[in-house]
């Protein structure tokens, strides 16, 4: 390379594994597919169980128990355990040398979209080496402009509903009054693509002879569920045979695509879910609604990868495009929440929806809606594998990933089945930008050393990012546990503790048996062989390896009760 590359980093927000036509999906997602086919698709990329874990590993490269993420800050806050524990502040803390800090001299650093890594200014994007900033700080939002009910007794709702999906952005290092300063045509997807376009553009008046790092982390397809009228009509009926149907479709269509081999991968995993009714239990009605929540969040994927695609285009016309490093990934897996039971202050979320909201079928996926899709579709998004969001399985923490880089990666269209983490974005970002991490002092502080690699050498020639027989990766979040060597995985799920508090306010409270259990994951994807009776020894190496892995974390294990 004889010039320094420009660096995209696209994160979408609960999207699920096969949620991009490349990945088996049936939702029309041709900017995305195309990146794929220019570039290399990862089938064993991992994240976190859950979105502010997981930011916070993409941009120090290191694990999110040093980082400052060791629990959601969300959940953290209600059961106090781990207040005044170092790597549990519930920001992105002041150990880790932020990507963007490190960059900043050398780059134009861009932020549009959501932060979830601090609520305060002195933990905003722009106090973290962000220079051009256009952020929504919390966890969530309302996709399009927030209305206001016109009824005054919508009041209270409103107030109380607010503390669930606050409004609060920032432009730069200010808040944004998003009430006044939010234009009304306002939705999240195309805002936030077309505000990093302008801030591409001021770039390239400005700042044209430094190179760019642009970090575009949409909310969507996070609920509430809204999308543009007319796409969610386009997908009208595409669902009606429910969520079983489109898991096998998918399945079938992974395996043509060569994202998944049955034979060599394992059976999927079989869906058993007790949060919700069979489709076949339904009603009519029942099932015309449910297939509509996912004919709009069909809608919001497809509107996402619209955006997407005009990024590209933009970078296209600056001749730019093969000379930026573009990475597209989501941040954990599909989310099947039922938000039904969860309480806000004392009334559960779905009376004051009902208060407030208008979710009449026709209505659905308008701004004034509010809804989820419920377990059974993210299953059908993160089959083969077992779970999604907030489970440490493979179907919580296994995420599509697509990296489009043509000066190094030789086999474009390829598919990599290589073990890799979300912590390696930084150091692989270091490495092409041609910039040292600067463990161990960063700014007159002292700072950690990275954890995750470099997949620079797999782009260009398909060498192992970890070595099987030394590397380990440890995952914990919510009391659960998961560490793995090679293609052998072991879990803990505890009976009881924070994970239960989560799920109690979100799905059924399922937890485990607080046991270690043990899986070949490279042979059993869907994770339903308990191996741990026929190989103990590799069982007692990975727990010694998990001990290790909280010692050089400082991670704070869940009190069981």
């Amino acid at each position: 390379m004889t010039k320094s590359p420009n660096f995209l980093i696209i994160v979408a927000d609960d999207l699920g594994w096969s949620d991009v036509g490349a990945f088996g999906s049936e939702i029309n997602t041709p900017n995305l597919d195309a990146l794929a086919k220019e570039g290399l698709r990862f089938t064993d990329f991992h994240t976190a169980s859950a979105c502010s874990p997981t930011r916070s590993m993409l941009l120090s490269g290191t694990d999110n128990h040093l980082a400052g993420l060791g629990q959601m800050a969300e959940f953290a806050s209600r059961i106090h355990q781990w207040d005044g524990y170092p790597g549990y502040e519930g920001y992105l803390n002041w150990r880790v040398a932020a990507l963007p800090e490190i960059l900043k001299e050398k780059y134009d650093t861009i932020i549009s979209g959501k932060w979830h890594l601090g609520l305060t200014k002195e933990t905003s994007p722009s106090a973290r080496g962000f220079e051009k900033v256009f952020s929504l700080l919390p966890g969530a939002g309302h996709h399009f402009k927030d209305y206001k009910p016109s009824d005054e007794n919508y009041k209270e709702s409103s107030d109380e509903l607010k503390k669930l999906l606050p409004p609060l952005y920032m432009s730069g290092s200010e808040f944004v009054d998003a009430d006044k300063e939010l234009p009304e045509d306002f939705y999240s997807s195309d805002y936030f693509a077309s505000k990093l376009i302008n801030y591409l553009d001021e770039h390239y008046r400005k700042d044209k002879d430094k190179p760019f790092f642009a970090y575009l982390p949409f909310t969507a397809p996070h609920w509430p569920l809204q999308a543009p009228r007319h796409l969610i009509e386009k997908y009208k009926g595409k669902y009606n045979k429910g969520p079983d149907a489109l898991r096998l479709s998918r399945l079938a269509k992974q395996e043509t695509l060569g994202v998944y081999n049955s034979t060599t991968d394992g059976p999927p995993a079989e869906v058993s879910t007790d949060e919700e009714k069979q489709w076949s239990d339904m009603s009519e009605e029942e099932q015309k609604t449910s297939s509509r929540t996912m004919e709009v969040y069909a809608a919001m994927v497809e509107q996402l990868d619209r955006n997407v695609g005009n990024v590209i285009q933009y970078l296209k016309e600056k001749g730019e495009y093969d000379n930026t490093f573009v990475l597209f990934m989501s941040d954990n897996g599909a989310e099947g929440a039922i938000l039904e039971n969860k309480p806000l202050n004392g009334e559960k979320v779905s009376d004051l929806i009902r208060q407030r909201y208008n979710n009449t079928f026709d209505n659905l996926g308008n701004r004034n809606s509010f809804v989820w899709y419920g377990p059974r579709w993210a299953l059908a998004a993160t089959a083969p594998s077992k779970d999604s969001k907030f489970y440490i399985s493979e179907g919580g923490i296994r995420c599509p990933l697509i990296v489009r880089f043509p000066p190094i990666i030789k086999n474009p269209g390829g598919i990599s089945h290589d073990f890799t983490t979300v912590m390696d974005i930084t150091p692989t970002v270091l490495e092409l930008a041609g910039i040292r991490h600067p463990y161990p002092r960063y700014n007159e502080r002292d700072v950690l050393p990275l954890r995750g690699k470099s997949w620079v050498n797999h782009l260009a020639n398909g060498e192992p990012v970890y070595d099987e027989e030394v590397d380990f990766t440890g995952w914990e979040l919510f009391g659960q546990r998961a560490v793995r060597r090679g293609p052998w995985k072991a879990i803990y799920v505890p009976k009881s503790n924070a994970f239960s508090v989560v799920t109690q306010k979100y799905k059924s409270g399922r937890g485990g048996d607080s046991k270690w259990r043990l899986y070949n994951v490279k042979e059993d994807c869907a994770e339903s062989k308990d191996l741990s009776e026929e190989r103990p020894d590799i069982l007692r190496d990975l727990v010694n390896y998990w001990t290790l892995y909280v010692s050089e974390t400082g991670l704070v294990p869940v009190i069981e009760n």
